[in-house]
């Protein structure tokens, strides 16, 4: 089974409210996220949250999700990659970890992740646009030892710069990658390119 680790635990600071609940698409910045990511083939979807637990969890009532709540929230988001890790099953063969804050991710580009991973057996599969690594990016179950237990203070980018031979890109066709909502400014380009979609 392959699952997908959906990070929500961040406070939206620079946002001034929370971001993940602002609306988008018809729905809320979390659950259009959620959306794309139960269209993708994933066989779980664990959202971990923070301080905002209850509103996220009840943004995402009725989806078939798994929440797992980060108690230091605060710290990187490695964190809450970690806690998310926990809270997957043993038959876990790989794991997409997805912003909660990119609403621009759609299915497709998750299923390419998962496509590339399977077809090419590379362990790390990571999507880029313009020559830039992005997000989601796709870890297979046997660094999950090494995600728990390592890379403090680098994160996932000190995951992919300790196995190069093991890491394959995947173009995305879209600068959705690289993008996520810190400010309002982000939220405004977000809607009017979603309204220009629709």
């Amino acid at each position: 089974m392959i699952a997908a680790i959906v990070l929500a635990a961040g406070r939206s600071r620079r946002m001034g409210t929370q971001k993940l609940l602002l609306p988008y698409a018809g729905r809320t910045v979390i659950g259009h996220i959620v959306e794309q990511v139960a269209a993708a083939p994933v066989g779980r979807i664990i959202v971990v949250t923070g301080a905002d637990f209850d509103a996220v969890m009840g943004a995402l009532h009725g989806r078939d999700v798994t929440f797992v709540r980060n108690p230091a929230a605060e710290a990187e988001m490695l964190s809450s990659v970690r806690c998310g890790l926990r809270g997957l099953p043993e038959s876990c063969r790989a794991v997409v970890v997805v912003l909660g804050d990119q609403p621009g991710v759609y299915a497709g580009l998750i299923a390419a992740l998962i496509e590339a991973h399977l077809e090419s057996g590379r362990g790390i599969v990571v999507q880029t646009f313009g020559g830039r690594r992005g997000h989601p990016v796709l870890i297979s179950a046997r660094y999950f030892e090494d995600v728990l237990t390592g890379f403090d203070d680098v994160g996932l980018r000190g995951l992919v710069r300790a196995h190069p031979e093991d890491v394959l890109e995947v173009t995305a066709g879209s600068e959705a990658v690289l993008m996520d909502l810190d400010t309002p400014e982000d939220y405004r380009r977000a809607t009017g390119q979603a309204q220009n979609e629709t």
